[in-house]
């Protein structure tokens, strides 16, 4: 009888560990699982506005960014919780060795000599509404000429003054 007893609670916990990634709102990038139980789970009542400074780097070019992906995840985190879309307000302040990320293939293929894994990323966190800058004065310390950037991007004097514009207006600082 305990032999049964302990096979069923092995069975049901492989189970309860067996769920696939789900994608709400970011298709295919920042994939999440459903946590039954978990607290403090996010209020649907709120409206999230969040600033997340990215400044890390893939450690290989052909790996996708995962700070980058995170982005996705944080999307999609809300999304399973039950947030509604429109009210999650996420922009990304990328500066530093992620600013190469940010370049369109051509670019990225002459620096790296690989093909930009990011771009179906960077556009699709566009389309699910996240707001990407990148610091200006990262793209002179690293000479990245802003025509090379993907259209998703929009410069920044700075990454600095992205972070505090949007902290003073209520976001929530985020670092990765």
């Amino acid at each position: 009888m305990k032999t049964c007893f302990f096979l069923l609670s092995l069975a049901l916990s492989a189970l309860a560990y067996a769920q696939e990634r789900q994608f709400p709102v970011v298709p295919n990038f920042g994939g999440v699982f459903r946590i039954a139980n978990a607290a403090p789970i996010p209020d649907p009542g709120l409206t999230y506005n969040i600033v997340m400074e990215v400044s890390m780097a893939s450690e290989k070019a052909d790996d996708l960014n995962f700070a980058i992906n995170n982005v996705a995840r944080l999307l999609n985190l809300h999304a399973l919780a039950g947030i509604p879309k429109e009210n999650v307000h996420v922009v990304v302040a990328v500066h530093g060795e992620a600013a190469y990320c940010l370049m369109n293939n051509e670019a990225y293929q002459k620096k790296y000599k690989t093909s930009n894994p990011n771009l179906p990323l960077l556009k699709a966190l566009k389309e699910a509404g996240a707001d990407l800058y990148v610091c200006g004065q990262s793209l002179f310390a690293r000479n990245i000429d802003r025509q090379t950037l993907v259209p998703e991007v929009t410069v920044a004097l700075s990454m600095i003054t992205t972070v505090t514009t949007f902290q003073l207006k209520g976001y929530a600082f985020l670092k990765y």
